[in-house]
């Protein structure tokens, strides 16, 4: 029952309502619509102020990141052709040419780095299984210099395993072959490091003679004149000592590679000598 009487109640609040709704419509049909032009105008700008001050707001942030990418860009192209493309295009190419000499000098090197310990371990198992000819297939399945020198010990140690010197000897002289694999190319990068700064050096001095053209052209002494020559001319030598200086730490850091190499080479030469010499005397 007051399930029923709460509907009943709601039905006649409702229909009461309606009239009232209708005559309000009717009477203030030009205020309300007056009104409500006047709300949506002003509450449009409200509403729409934040979502357009998101949407304005998320762009500008890329956006300014590329117009800083494009304005240094643009910075880079107007002082190379500022500096004497001829000369800035003959820097360029010692830096392009140089640093792929690099990177591929780094592959190379990273390649050749071999976890020594581990592969003096399984030669070890195989001399103490299979013999020589099993640690010489361990050799040849791993990829390196040291595991190269390895193989042609073991490759002298398979005809007379007692003869030490022969062994050594070989050793040496395969990993004096393995040093010149490593350290294949790097007279090209250091002839890049120096010719850069020299090509900076070249270009300055034929900015200076320029700028002092012009100075005997207008027959008088310019700031103007002489700030602008000096600067076209020094720019070269700043590309070319940036150009060096990167090809230099590059060039460290691969002689830095190649002692860790020759290192790690001749410390498990010796352990390898040793074994081989430890199960000569076994015999």
């Amino acid at each position: 029952m007051k399930k029923l009487f709460a509907l009943f109640a709601l039905f006649v609040l409702v229909n009461a309502g309606i009239p009232q709704h209708g005559y309000a419509q009717e009477g203030t049909s030009g205020v309300t619509t007056e009104m409500a032009d006047d709300s949506t105008a002003q509450s449009q700008p409200a509403e729409s102020s934040p979502a357009a001050e998101e949407t304005n707001e998320t762009p500008e942030a890329p956006a300014e990141n590329q117009k800083e990418v494009l304005s240094k860009m643009q910075m880079v192209k107007k002082y190379f052709i500022e500096g004497d493309p001829m000369f800035m295009a003959f820097v360029l190419v010692c830096l392009i040419l140089g640093l792929a000499l690099c990177i591929e000098r780094i592959i190379y090197l990273n390649l050749a780095s071999t976890n020594t310990e581990k592969l003096l371990s399984k030669i070890d198992e195989a001399l103490r299984n299979g013999g020589i000819s099993a640690a010489k297939e361990v050799c040849r399945n791993t990829r390196g210099p040291v595991a190269a020198i390895f193989y042609q010990g073991l490759e002298r140690a398979d005809g007379d395993e007692g003869n030490i010197a022969v062994i050594e000897k070989s050793i040496q002289e395969y990993g004096s072959v393995q040093m010149s694999l490593l350290e294949r190319g790097l007279s090209w990068i250091s002839l890049f490091i120096a010719v850069a700064p020299m090509l900076g050096f070249l270009g300055t001095v034929f900015g200076m003679i320029i700028a002092f053209d012009k100075i005997a052209a207008a027959n008088t002494i310019n700031a103007a004149i002489v700030a602008g020559g000096i600067k076209v001319a020094l720019l070269t030598t700043v590309a070319g000592l940036i150009v060096a200086i990167i090809l230099q730490v590059f060039y460290n850091y691969i002689l830095a590679k190649i002692d860790s190499i020759v290192i790690e080479m001749e410390e498990s030469s010796i352990q390898l000598v040793d074994a081989l010499y430890r199960r000569s005397l076994k015999k």
